[in-house]
């Protein structure tokens, strides 16, 4: 049986409100906030669930706010697995600016782990039953969790026998790279960080061939944004396009994206239709408000167009 797991070691509240008009020092009155699960591996958890698969979230709770945090993904329907931890879970805050329709986001430090606490969230996954057949590590560390935290899990993924995907960047991605994962999600910024230089098409394409040539990884989908993805395996490049939406926030869009490709590789689909799908349900997370993610109907209209190479 094919199972996925999520890991997300910063887990957070994602606050989300709108105000006429931001202004410096002035008190703003915002309207009727919205609460939502967020965090790197969570929202992929949820992104699947929406795209009508199954997962299960790994991550440290802790305080009222981790409370809270496991009554909003129990309503969403998620299978969940926290491990509790002494820190109080962050919360993060993104504002809509009507006036201007610009999104202001905040993102705060998660509380620190002591060393048993993020060993403990490695040993859970050791401890599993039914090994996993796919592991997603995304986002950033907290304090007090090493910067070879992410080496660890892909360590830990090859002892399992699992596929690791790492959705980070910065050091924490370059220590997972050294030690070997199945496939990245870097932007071009993060791909020129990782490579040491300032990257345009034509190199960004060399770089990731490197990567995958190494033996880093199998597989590299590089984010260009607008312009869709490259993907590189060790069959070559291909630029895959990306469909144009209405843009109502980007927030958690690389997270569906992520969660369409674990998916699609866990339903049996080969690499470039699982990245198909992924651009799709990305493009289909940014046609939502706040950090609602993707919606399954928007994701699989989307994904027949790019297949059908209909672009619109």
């Amino acid at each position: 049986m094919t199972t996925i797991i999520t890991l997300t070691m910063n887990p957070a509240i994602d606050k989300s409100a709108s105000v006429g008009q931001v202004i410096v020092e002035r008190k703003l009155y915002c309207h009727s906030p919205q609460f939502e699960p967020g965090g790197g591996g969570i929202n992929v958890s949820r992104a699947i669930h929406k795209l009508g698969g199954e997962s299960t979230a790994f991550f440290p709770c802790g305080g009222l706010t981790g409370q809270y945090l496991q009554e909003l993904l129990q309503q969403e329907g998620l299978t969940c697995r926290p491990i509790p931890v002494a820190g109080r879970t962050r919360e993060n805050l993104a504002i809509f600016e009507e006036s201007s329709g610009q999104q202001f986001r905040f993102g705060m430090p998660g509380a620190t782990l002591s060393d048993q606490e993020w060993h403990r969230c490695l040993d859970v996954l050791v401890a599993l039953e039914e090994k996993p057949t796919y592991i997603v590590a995304s986002g950033s560390l907290p304090p007090g969790v090493p910067d070879d935290f992410y080496a660890r899990v892909a360590r830990l993924g090859k002892e399992l026998g699992a596929l690791v995907i790492i959705d980070t960047s910065g050091t924490p991605l370059r220590l997972a790279l050294e030690e070997g994962v199945y496939l990245i999600k870097p932007n071009i910024r993060e791909l020129g960080e990782l490579v040491g230089k300032e990257l345009v098409n034509e190199c960004s394409q060399q770089a990731s061939k490197e990567l995958v040539r190494s033996g880093n990884c199998a597989v590299v989908a590089l984010s260009l944004g607008a312009a869709g993805v490259l993907l590189t395996t060790a069959d070559g490049c291909e630029r895959l396009p990306t469909p144009l939406v209405p843009i109502k926030s980007k927030v958690g869009a690389g997270d569906s994206m992520v969660g369409g490709i674990v998916l699609s590789l866990a339903r049996g689909k080969d690499i470039r239709d699982a990245v198909l799908f992924g651009i799709a349900a990305g493009a289909a997370a940014v046609m939502t408000p706040g950090s609602e993610l993707c919606r399954r109907d928007d994701a699989e209209r989307l994904y027949r167009q790019l297949s059908e190479d209909k672009i619109i």
